[in-house]
């Protein structure tokens, strides 16, 4: 709790930073070091990426808050005959190192890949310390919107289910997981210890979502929703929601422990790409929004949420042209292989598909929460004290 309430302080301080510094990019004749060379670098080639990178000494430098960040520096080491060394580590455990690193001026981190677009804008692109870079050879392929900063790929996370015993349910609305039947029998990941999933129950309450979710209610229920003493139906759906809910620390374990054939009735909201453990058994396990391709019949008003994987470069690195040609090599289908092997990862660069079985990224941006940064920002404070009292 400490360390969410902590976050909550930073970024409602960097907040009014943020929106004051408004949606567009610095000049370029006001950028200095790092990030004058990320700039100007966005119009290099790729063999004039690797001619600058060929001139650069010492150990490339990477951290990723993802497993696979290790596959992926490791090809790119080899393909440029370059020394590389890479850290996987939690969001929090990055935030902090490179915190130290840049104000103490320690060579650390070239390059991070980290997800938490809220406290990604308020703690490090507010303050300088990580700097934005498009490549060239990609640029035409990623959305504007996912230019700055660079989003590297989405990851989504699912309503899941057994679907083993006579009587499995059929959901159809999120509302079906607030209901008396499914107390204790909904798995999630804490927020306390997982700061995306905090930030999807913080975009429930925006007005957008609060008014779907009032809808979806009426449309399951067939009468108006009654929020009593909650702001809107968003507030309603999260402390119920969390009401129901057993909470372990692991995706992985959940999905493992949905899977077993003695888990009938149990329902999870993880990450999709867990579906490719060996230890989990996905003949077992329903997906809501594939089984709602199959049907038609979409879960109301999302089936999940999804959130950004951003790249970017330290305004401390000591390899920064390398940095780039990483981040490039990141948006190729090479660069991204250790992701796009498997479903529930959709790359940044359109012209990449996603896993063959697995459904496209525009899809799951129409049936899922997305993360609206600046939101999450504006009410962080006020909506992560609601969600904690309701754990």
């Amino acid at each position: 709790m400490k360390k969410i309430l902590s976050i909550a302080c930073i970024i409602i301080a960097s907040c009014a930073m943020l929106l004051a510094m408004g949606a567009g990019e610095t000049p370029a004749d006001e950028l200095t070091g790092v990030a004058a060379l990320a700039r100007d670098g966005e119009k290099l080639t790729h063999d004039q990426l690797v001619l600058k990178a060929s001139d650069e000494t010492g150990v490339f430098r990477v951290y990723g808050n993802t497993s696979r960040i290790t596959t992926a520096v490791e090809a790119f080491g080899k393909l440029y005959n370059i020394q590389i060394e890479s850290s996987n580590l939690k969001d929090s455990e990055i935030y902090e190192k490179l915190e130290i690193e840049i104000d103490g001026k320690i060579n650390g981190a070239d390059m991070v890949m980290i997800q938490d677009g809220a406290q990604l804008k308020s703690q490090m692109v507010s303050t300088g310390n990580l700097v934005n870079f498009v490549p060239l050879s990609v640029k035409g392929y990623v959305d504007a919107d996912d230019q700055n900063p660079l989003v590297q790929q989405y990851i989504n996370k699912l309503f899941i289910w057994n679907n083993k015993g006579d009587s499995v349910k059929n959901f159809t609305n999120v509302w079906q997981f607030t209901e008396p039947e499914m107390k204790g029998n909904v798995i999630f990941k804490s927020p306390e210890l997982e700061q995306v999933n905090m930030n999807f129950l913080i975009m429930c309450t925006s007005d957008k979502w609060a008014g779907k979710l009032a809808q979806a209610y009426k449309n399951l229920y067939g009468k108006d929703i009654d929020l009593g003493s909650y702001k809107n139906a968003g507030y309603k759906w999260v402390a119920e929601f969390l009401g129901n809910c057993t909470f372990i620390k692991s995706d992985t374990t959940i999905a493992e422990e949905i899977s077993q054939d003695t888990a009938a009735g149990k329902a999870g909201l993880f990450v999709l790409s867990k579906l490719r453990s060996s230890s989990v058994l996905s003949d077992n396990l329903t997906v809501g929004e594939y089984r709602a391709v199959e049907t038609g019949t979409a879960i109301e008003p999302f089936a999940g949420f999804m959130y950004p994987m951003y790249a970017m470069i330290t305004s401390n690195a000591t390899r920064p042209y390398t940095a780039m040609l990483f981040i490039e090599y990141l948006m190729t289908a090479d660069g991204f292989q250790p992701w796009g092997k498997s479903i529930g990862a959709y790359s940044g660069n359109g012209s990449l598909p996603a896993k063959e079985g697995d459904l496209p990224l525009s899809t799951w941006k129409d049936c899922l929460v997305m993360e609206d940064p600046d939101f999450i920002l504006s009410n962080y404070e006020d909506v992560s004290s609601f969600v904690i009292k309701n754990l």
